[in-house]
């Protein structure tokens, strides 16, 4: 049998962190297989914008809708604009995420001195920060599941891809936070997809590698001179292809974990990272 996608087409997706730069791309390129699409974002207008412009583009159904993935009352409200507007959702890509200065270290390493930098140091972390960094991705990935997949589940069919990191398996330095929050993500994944396993819904993860986005830029980039940062640089020399990933090249990956070309998948975390997780540095 030759290999397809068209399975996909006319399933509703329902894509958290829509207007985001990974989800936006994974809208994207579903519509362009047929996907009737619906973004959900917090911004409410940068949602609308981008589903009017991908129905534009592509003449497949795009619906903006505006809720907050650790609010479960903006996502009921949300869920029944989606099935008055769209219909019963067959998929859920959860894409919302990212990370923040306040929930990271400025020093990658503490020392043992008389003379310690402490609030640059893991001690100095604001718990705030933290907390809302660790919240938006993994009860941000919780929260939107327990609402849109039930249509699945009662449906008996249906597929969750959630968005890990690279970072799940080698926490980078100064960012715990997220790190911690990822290595969650995946434990969930394969939790949930043993636990929806005789229902007919599969889930599974995507772990990215590193990509630029506006929640990292102040990572990666120097802010007056928009050059590698000395961190930006330790990454792309610790990357095997020597660059970032485009948010497009997680689109081929996204399709086949969505599509019954993997029927038989559940439970897994595919890395997308240039080689990175296979690279001793030497």
């Amino acid at each position: 049998m030759k290999p397809s996608f068209d399975d996909l087409k006319d399933k509703i997706a329902v894509i958290t962190g829509g207007a985001g730069i990974i989800g936006s791309s994974m809208a994207e390129s579903l519509a362009l297989l047929g996907t009737k699409i619906v973004i959900l974002d917090r911004d409410e207008n940068k949602a609308v914008q981008l589903a009017k412009r991908i129905e534009q583009m592509t003449s497949i159904l795009c619906f903006g809708v505006g809720a907050d993935v650790l609010d479960k009352a903006s996502l009921e409200q949300a869920l029944l604009k989606i099935h008055d507007c769209v219909g019963k959702i067959d998929i859920l890509i959860n894409a919302a995420g990212g990370n923040h200065p306040s929930a990271t270290t400025a020093l990658e390493f503490a020392e043992s001195s008389s003379e310690n930098d402490w609030e640059n140091s893991f001690f100095g972390l604001e718990m705030d920060g933290f907390r809302k960094v660790f919240e938006l991705n993994f009860m941000g990935t919780i929260l939107p599941t327990m609402i849109f997949a039930k249509d699945m589940v009662e449906r008996g069919k249906g597929t969750i891809l959630n968005i890990s990191s690279m970072n799940s398996f080698r926490p980078l330095t100064r960012i715990p936070a997220y790190s911690a929050a990822k290595a969650s993500i995946n434990n969930f994944t394969q939790w949930l997809a043993v636990h929806f396993a005789k229902t007919g819904v599969r889930v599974n993860a995507i772990a990215p590698g590193f990509f630029l986005t506006e929640q990292n830029r102040f990572l990666l980039l120097d802010e007056k001179t928009g050059e590698l940062s000395k961190r930006g640089k330790k990454i792309v020399d610790a990357t095997p292809t020597g660059k970032f990933g485009e948010a497009s090249d997680l689109s081929g990956t996204a399709a086949w974990l969505l599509s019954d070309n993997s029927s038989f998948v559940t439970g897994i975390v595919v890395p997308v990272d240039g080689g990175f997780s296979a690279y001793s540095g030497v």
